[in-house]
């Protein structure tokens, strides 16, 4: 059966519209038209089928093992007489030898044309669902754009489409809180979870994510981009507060200035993509007690005391002046809780007695 080279470039279509391999459409069709014999002859028997990827032609065949004579027959589905056989032209058969019996798909009729379309369409969805899988799995804590498509609060349920084929769901956990979700809202999510599911995968998408801040740094700020600075940790309350700290590869450049960006556009940006969370800039240190004091800006920190520095425990002691200690602490402990997740050490504050003498640069700045 000749199908031709037209046949085989609307294929080739199918193929890149779906993002499928040719190959993998063409084993649908071929076990398609397997089920479409087995429909039409009401039985099970061993059928071949193989499609010729550059020509189109289409070669059906029934592979019958020949028997003796009528007697020996004890699977009439996959077996044929001696005599049988001859009468199809094999001339020279022998008992035990398989035979194979070319058949035409335009004679299975209506019924089994139908069932190789079924075939056809169930294994294409199958195979866009695990090129989908694939993409997706390959994209795992990427920042990707969605939209908004359903909002069901009796459920609790939020839907975001990330393509035309693709839906993940942004649980309750991966929320801002305080954000409004509505219909048509296009945001950035970060992808967290690729599950295999029957009808294609399943995935989870975050909002809260620390990864999600750093991805959007990188977006905002080409320093970021090029190496010339590079984020060493983030720690984040989502919607709230976030710090971040960068390492500088080029003394040239002005770590927070280049996040601010020209008239602060460029953290405003990323603010406001998350629902208005304020954005701490710190310059990283490989000194401890640096990485600690900066840390806990916007806070004067006066010392820093090593407790403990394990692997497994890390402990430092910081002391402020009293003035300075609820700057330290932050906001129901807000302030101290992220620059211990920002830097992996146990914090613990203490005041000073009295009060911190000023300074000239106070007394200058005073002046004026």
């Amino acid at each position: 059966m000749q199908l031709g080279r037209e046949f085989i470039l609307t294929l080739n279509q199918i193929a890149e519209e779906r993002g499928i391999k040719l190959s993998v459409i063409i084993s649908s069709l071929e076990e398609a038209l397997k089920s479409a014999c087995k429909k039409h002859q009401g039985s099970s028997p061993n059928v071949e089928v193989n499609i010729d990827a550059d020509t189109g032609e289409i070669e059906i065949n029934e592979i019958m093992t020949v028997v003796e004579d009528a007697g020996s027959l004890t699977q009439p589905d996959n077996q044929i007489t001696l005599k049988d056989a001859k009468a199809l032209g094999f001339v020279n058969a022998k008992a035990g030898e398989e035979i194979k019996i070319a058949k035409d798909f335009s004679s299975f009729g209506r019924i089994a044309a139908q069932t190789a379309r079924q075939v056809v369409i169930q294994h294409l969805k199958d195979a866009e669902r695990e090129v989908i899988q694939l993409e997706y799995e390959g994209r795992l804590h990427e920042m990707m754009p969605g939209v908004v498509f359903k909002v069901d609060l009796a459920t609790d349920q939020v839907l975001v489409r990330l393509s035309d084929r693709t839906e993940a769901t942004l649980t309750k956990k991966e929320r801002i809180p305080g954000e409004v979700y509505k219909l048509g809202d296009k945001k950035q999510f970060l992808l967290v979870q690729v599950d295999k599911a029957t009808r294609g995968p399943k995935m989870v998408v975050s909002r809260t994510h620390p990864r999600l801040l750093r991805k959007l740094l990188e977006r905002e700020v080409p320093e970021i981009r090029d190496g010339s600075l590079e984020i060493k940790s983030v720690a984040r309350e989502a919607g709230s507060r976030a710090k971040i700290s960068l390492e500088v590869h080029d003394i040239n450049i002005d770590p927070i200035g280049a996040c601010v960006g020209p008239s602060g556009a460029r953290i405003k940006n990323v603010s406001d993509e998350l629902n208005g969370e304020k954005v701490d800039i710190i310059t990283w240190s490989d000194n401890a007690e640096d990485y600690i004091s900066r840390a806990l800006s916007p806070a004067q920190i006066e010392k820093v005391e090593i407790i403990s520095n394990t692997e497994k425990d890390k402990k430092a002691k910081v002391y402020v002046y009293p003035d300075q200690l609820s700057l330290a602490i932050g906001k129901a402990g807000q302030n101290v809780r992220l620059a211990a997740k920002l830097t992996g050490w146990k914090i613990d504050i203490s005041a000073l007695p009295g009060e911190k003498m000023p300074t000239l640069q106070d007394l200058f700045h005073d002046a004026i």
